[in-house]
């Protein structure tokens, strides 16, 4: 199978404008950025927050259609476990942060870029 390098810039540049639009909508919510695409050999964090004296993993996803099914229904158990392991990674190179309460969010965007406004959803705690 051959790789479409369209496709992957595509998709790259839709889940960039969703990660832009968590951080617009969390930062009005009061959630304060301590990194973004924080990756190691385990997984990815797309952005690390703080929500007060809680530490937030974010994960953005972004469906252009629900063909597929919709943004937050595509986080499964193995991604979940990708994120925990990512997270578990980041607290132990910030040893600072690692006493706080941590919570795992979703931060769902639906819809085509460039057509109507997208649709947001903001899951607190999608797992423990």
């Amino acid at each position: 199978m051959e790789h479409d390098a369209g496709n992957a810039t595509r998709a790259a540049t839709i889940g960039r404008a969703a990660e832009d639009r968590a951080l617009q909508e969390l930062g009005a919510a009061g959630l304060r950025l301590v990194a973004r695409n924080f990756r190691c050999r385990l997984g990815e964090l797309d952005l690390v927050m703080l929500d007060g004296d809680t530490l937030v993993c974010v994960e953005v996803r972004a469906r252009a259609s629900a063909r597929f099914g919709n943004a937050a229904e595509s986080v499964d158990t193995s991604k979940r476990r990708r994120l925990q392991a990512a997270a578990a990674m980041f607290l132990a190179w910030h040893p600072a942060l690692q006493r706080r309460p941590v919570r795992f969010d979703l931060f769902a965007v639906d819809g085509a870029p460039g057509t109507a406004p997208p649709r947001t959803t903001w899951i607190r705690g999608i797992f423990g």
